[in-house]
Order: C-alpha cells, then sequence, then structure tokens
C-alpha cells in the first residue's frame, strides 16, 4: 500500500480493513508484526490501530516489557464487539448457539423439535434464540447477524424452500419471511448439509483440504462440496442434492420423486429401518440396528453390509465426477464408519479403481451450527466495519 495517492479516509479505510483481517486470521500481534505483514509504516499502522481501537474492534491485550526497551504493545480482535447467531433446524432438533467475533460460543442450547406446522416452529426458533440470549447475559438485538441450516434449497424466485419434505410445513409460502420477520436481526438461510460442510473446514475433518466433499446420511441424504476452499452450491442452490442419484434398489419408486430421490429413500435411516422391518427386526432407530449388527445379529449384520454397500456406490459416483482430495461422512448414519467402512470399501473396489480417502466427521451433531456460526462471522465481521463509528 505504500506510495499510493488517493482520498485520505479511502486510504485509512483500507489500512484499517488490512489489519483488521490479519488480526482475524493469525490472532494477537504487535505493531512491528503487522507493519511487517502489511508493509505499512509503524506510524501508519498506528494511525489504523488508533481507529480500530476507537470504534471498539480492537483493544489492547497485552504489554510486553523489553529487555532493556520500551514495551511491546500486543493488540488483537475485540471478541465483544459484536454477536453472532447460528441456527440448526432439523426433523428431530433443534439446536441455536450465540457466539463473538472469535467464533467462541458464549450460548447454546439443543432442543427436540416437536413443532407440528411451519408457523409452529417459527413460533419455537425465536422462543429459544431469546432464551439461549437470556441464559448468556447478552440482548439478542446485540446479535449482527444469523444464518440458519436448514433442510431444503431456497427457492430465490418464490422464496419458498424447495426439497424439503423431512419438515412438516416448510415449504409454505412466505414461511421464511415469518421466521426472518420473528427473530428481528439480519439473516440468511442455507442448505445444512452445505453448512455441515463449512463446519468441517473450519473446525473438523476438512481443515487444510481444498477439495472434499461432506457425504450426509441421516433422517436424509445431501452432500456438501468445497472446491479450492469454497463451498460450491451450483446455478439453483441445489448442487450436492444426491438424495436424487438412481438407485438400483427400486425398479418402481414408492415414493414422491418430486421431493424425495431414490438414493435417500433406500439409504436414509428410514430405509435402513424400513429393510430391518422388512427382514423381521423390529427396530425403532438405526442405532438399534448398528447396535445388533455389532453384537452378531446376522441378520442385523446383512442390513448394515447392504447399506454400506449402497453408501460405497454414492461415494464412488460423486468421486467419478469431482475427484476430491477427502471425503467426510456424516449425519447419524453415516458417521458409523467403523460399522460400515468394510462394506464401503468392498463396494468402491467393484465398481473401479477409485479409491477415495473416507474418514467420519468429526464434528458429529454440531456440524451444521459451527458452519452457520462461521458464514454468519464472514457477513458479521463487514457489517461492523461498515457501520463502525465516525472516530474510526
Amino acid at each position: 500500500m505504500k506510495g499510493q495517492v488517493g482520498n485520505p479516509q479511502l486510504l485509512r479505510t483500507m489500512n484499517e480493513r488490512l489489519l483488521l483481517d490479519h488480526l482475524h486470521e493469525h490472532g494477537p500481534s504487535s505493531r512491528g508484526d503487522l507493519a511487517a505483514a502489511s508493509g505499512l509504516s509503524k506510524p501508519t499502522v498506528s494511525a489504523a490501530l488508533a481507529g480500530l481501537e476507537s470504534a471498539g474492534l480492537v483493544h489492547l491485550v497485552e504489554s510486553r516489557g523489553g529487555k532493556p526497551g520500551p514495551s511491546t504493545a500486543i493488540y488483537d480482535v475485540n471478541p465483544r464487539a459484536g454477536l453472532v447467531a447460528g441456527v440448526d433446524i432439523g426433523r428431530k432438533w433443534i439446536r441455536l448457539a450465540i457466539a463473538d467475533l472469535r467464533g467462541e460460543f458464549v450460548g447454546r442450547r439443543d432442543v427436540r423439535n416437536t413443532a407440528r406446522s411451519g408457523a409452529e416452529l417459527v413460533r419455537r426458533v425465536r422462543a429459544l434464540a431469546g432464551e439461549v440470549a437470556a441464559e448468556a447475559g447478552v440482548e439478542w438485538t446485540a446479535v449482527s447477524y444469523v444464518v440458519i441450516g436448514s433442510p431444503g434449497v431456497l427457492n430465490p424466485s418464490t422464496g419458498r424452500l424447495d426439497l424439503a419434505p423431512n419438515l412438516p410445513g416448510w415449504g409454505k409460502a412466505g414461511l421464511v419471511d415469518q421466521l426472518r420477520a420473528a427473530l428481528q436481526v439480519e439473516s440468511a438461510i442455507e442448505n445444512d448439509i452445505n453448512l455441515a460442510a463449512v463446519g468441517e473446514q473450519t473446525a473438523g475433518a476438512g481443515r487444510g483440504v481444498r477439495n472434499f466433499v461432506l457425504v450426509s446420511v441421516g433422517t436424509g441424504v445431501g452432500m456438501g462440496i468445497v472446491i479450492d476452499g469454497s463451498l460450491y452450491v451450483g446455478g439453483t442452490g441445489a448442487a450436492g442434492e444426491v438424495s436424487f442419484l438412481p438407485n438400483n434398489d427400486l425398479e418402481v419408486p414408492r415414493f414422491d420423486t418430486r421431493h424425495r430421490g431414490m438414493t435417500e429413500a433406500t439409504t436414509s435411516a428410514s430405509g435402513l429401518l424400513q429393510a430391518a422391518h422388512e427382514s423381521g427386526l423390529s427396530f425403532d432407530s438405526a442405532e438399534e440396528v448398528f447396535a445388533a449388527a455389532a453384537a452378531g445379529d446376522e441378520r442385523a449384520q446383512a442390513i448394515v453390509e447392504a447399506e454400506g454397500r449402497r453408501i460405497g456406490a454414492l461415494i464412488t459416483a460423486v468421486t467419478a465426477i469431482l475427484d476430491p482430495d477427502l471425503v467426510v461422512l456424516g449425519g447419524g448414519v453415516g458417521r458409523n464408519l467403523d460399522v460400515l467402512g468394510e462394506a464401503i470399501s468392498r463396494r468402491i473396489a467393484e465398481l473401479g479403481p477409485l479409491r477415495p480417502r473416507i474418514v467420519a466427521s468429526e464434528l458429529g451433531d454440531g456440524g451444521v451450527l459451527l458452519g452457520a456460526v462461521a458464514r454468519a462471522l464472514d457477513v458479521a465481521r463487514d457489517l461492523l466495519f461498515e457501520r463502525r463509528s465516525p472516530g474510526a
């Protein structure tokens, strides 16, 4: 930036943003560290830090004494200069967290989703937001931005959430606007599996991996795609809707193909349970099937073997198209890689020479929430910088 000629206010703003971004990425730094990293002079760094400190976006965190010489001031982002929230709306659970600007949770609650309609679900999410804020000792209105993870894809033309059959009434016209109005905070709604991929990229198995996919098998079947370090959602936001890939297990679909795909019908938790019931096993959850298989029940083992083969075929199809460096398996079914792994590997070997690296999700049920917070932070940091006080 040295030597640039232009509007002094614009240059000051650019310098402040450069230093703020460095602190967000690298953590506490001295003026000397910032000068070396940015190429700015130490007086320019001092002026920019003063502006950021005046705006409350950075603060002095430490003063290290020289030996001998003057002390060294260490600055960092002020994590309480703003708050964000993430929401994970699933068929069985609603999860909500409030986090500071470092992404540290200041409050979180997970509650059962007992809503029987879209409107009831909106009310429950709003009530939960107030409860988490109260428990954290903050005002909900202090939250700068909210990202909501939900099954389905937001249709920009209609404003509806499409492809979310597991949530009753969730595709109703006007529901998205009702949810945003109820929260009374700027917000965005994104696909939950996409956010789970962001979560893995931020704090899970995808850290440091430029190209990977998260294949989630649970209540539904979906995939989040990270290409060259960025989330890929496709032209309409439907990239990764692998539930609609064809599956030879069903010659004649026994479901509404407009909302639920063949792969999801056979491979999701409900498909696994249906296969168990057809084998004479009276289980109420996929967890019970896996437990019985681990205990040596031959019928349950056969069900798990078939499930692993279906997932293996799905991974092969994905790998042939995207060639990811890593496949992360998540969801209530998929993350049981210790049980499913051998069947998955055998099926992949049968189908050709592709051998993707496969690992289980490191984040479990928290992936969507972590991804939502990470996405909210990206937006909130921009908003807070743009709205900083004139003193900056």
